[in-house]
């Protein structure tokens, strides 16, 4: 399988990136923030269904 160049495909992704910029640290702070609230939301929620399921296994 051959690699085809797809010239409007490149510019449209180019425009993108033109437009894209690294976040400041605050803007950071803030997504790294969510972010692990999240993941902890998610571990908690594992960790109660787990200790609901447990007795039903043993």
């Amino acid at each position: 399988m051959a690699f085809k160049f797809d010239e409007e495909l490149f510019k449209k992704y180019w425009r993108v990136l033109k437009l894209a910029r690294t976040p400041g640290r605050d803007e950071f702070q803030k997504i790294a923030l969510v972010a692990a609230a999240g993941i902890l939301l998610i571990g908690l929620i594992g960790f109660i269904i787990y200790i609901i399921m447990n007795p039903f296994f043993s």
